[in-house]
């Protein structure tokens, strides 16, 4: 059997007039992240993690914010047609574990409905699927509110 692990990141600047998207949910706040997408930082490097693992290079490669059919689009979406690049390699996911870094808003009761939403797009079991909230104690851009960042880690097997 072959293993393979993944590292992704994102970070993306908060935004008035927009909606917040994180792990697939909206979360209420009255700002949103801008990006070309829904700006979902959590898919999105759970997305780069993936595509890490099999050697596919990460989303802006296989989703260009220069194509306007990427514009507003769900981040789930993306990270189904990576899941199916993966599972297509012959890879399956054995877990994912996150880090999401948000001053605010708490993200402590949006939690469970992340992970589960995460766990139905990757296809495997909720327990499979960890998810982490910190804040950046007040400091640089995160800790200014200015802007939401997560990182993830994805083990394969083949």
């Amino acid at each position: 059997m072959e293993y393979r692990t993944g590292i992704g990141y994102d970070i993306h600047r908060l935004t008035e007039d927009r909606k917040l998207f994180l792990g697939g949910i909206e979360i209420p706040y009255f700002k949103g992240l801008l990006g070309h997408s829904d700006g979902d930082v959590l898919l999105h490097a759970i997305s780069d993690a993936l595509l890490g693992a099999v050697a596919e290079g990460d989303i802006g490669v296989h989703f260009p914010d220069s194509d306007p059919k990427y514009r507003g689009v769900d981040s789930a979406i993306l990270l189904k047609n990576v899941v199916t690049l993966v599972n297509g390699k012959g890879f399956k996911i054995n877990n994912v574990d996150t880090v999401i870094i948000a001053q605010e808003p708490v993200l402590t009761p949006f939690k469970k409905p992340i992970q589960k939403r995460i766990a139905a797009i990757l296809e495997i079991n909720e327990d499979a699927v960890g998810i982490k909230a910190k804040t950046n104690e007040g400091l640089g851009e995160i800790g200014r509110k200015e802007a939401i960042a997560a990182y993830a880690l994805v083990s394969l097997r083949r």
